[in-house]
């Protein structure tokens, strides 16, 4: 199969044998991809090695042969953009979680699209733990694991003033107390939940709580394995932030 002139977001590059690189992108008609950029070094190639590097917005012409592609060309479509610190961790994040939850070869247009909103917004210095809130939502929705975010697993609407566990299979789970009914740390608060279904920036008391309860469910999918980024973003944490406050959140 040929692909012409593909629009893709890189989300991983690293070397392959003496001047080549594999390359993994998030192409908008074809989902995941992994790319084999065959002699990429040397001073005339450093256009092509800068279009390949994370988080750069590429069009690329390849032919698929098996499970990756062999790619002919790729140019960028804009700067990338620079990030430092947190956001630069949260980029990587986005690039993380994308490789690990999308399948190669199966088409994720409304995920293209998210992760291009995500991208734009890390350019522009927005919030950092609302962008990959809202990320994190759009991921799960366009793999199709998402829920309802306004209401429970049975369909009752979301309480504001309650608290809510993720639950992979069921969605929105009240906490009802403390004992035997969940774990209260681990849970949103329903005024978060409902900011998140109206993408409304929700209040800075909400995000912590978001956080956690996101981040158990994506370990549902992701499996044993969590993610470097979060290991990254724990000792960032750990190094520069008074007890209980969070980069991320």
């Amino acid at each position: 199969m040929r692909l012409s002139a593909e629009p893709a977001f890189v989300l991983h590059s690293r070397p392959w044998r003496e001047t080549s690189l594999l390359v993994e992108v998030l192409s908008e008609h074809h989902g995941r991809l992994g790319l084999v950029a065959r002699g990429v070094q040397g001073p005339k190639k450093q256009a092509l090695r800068a279009a390949l590097q994370p988080l750069q917005w590429i069009r690329f012409d390849a032919v698929q042969v098996g499970e990756l592609a062999r790619l002919n060309t790729a140019e960028a479509l804009d700067v990338a953009p620079r990030l430092s610190g947190e956001a630069m961790l949260s980029g990587f994040y986005l690039n993380e979680l994308t490789l690990r939850l999308a399948p190669r070869q199966d088409p994720a247009p409304e995920l293209y699209e998210a992760y291009g909103r995500a991208r734009v917004r890390l350019g522009a210095g927005e919030p950092l733990a609302w962008t990959l809130r809202r990320f994190e939502r759009d991921l799960l929705d366009a793999l199709g694991f998402g829920f309802d975010w306004a209401n429970d697993g049975d369909g009752t609407p979301i309480d504001s003033a309650a608290r809510y566990q993720l639950d992979p299979e069921y969605g929105p789970r009240r906490v009802l107390s403390d004992r035997g009914h969940g774990d209260r740390s681990r849970a949103a608060t329903g005024r978060g939940l409902l900011a998140l279904a109206a993408d409304r920036a929700p209040e800075v008391d909400d995000l912590p709580g978001l956080r956690r309860a996101m981040r158990d469910v994506l370990a549902h999918y992701l499996g044993p394995r969590g993610l470097k980024s979060w290991d990254m973003l724990a000792e960032l944490n750990r190094v520069s932030r008074p007890p209980n406050q969070n980069a991320a959140d």
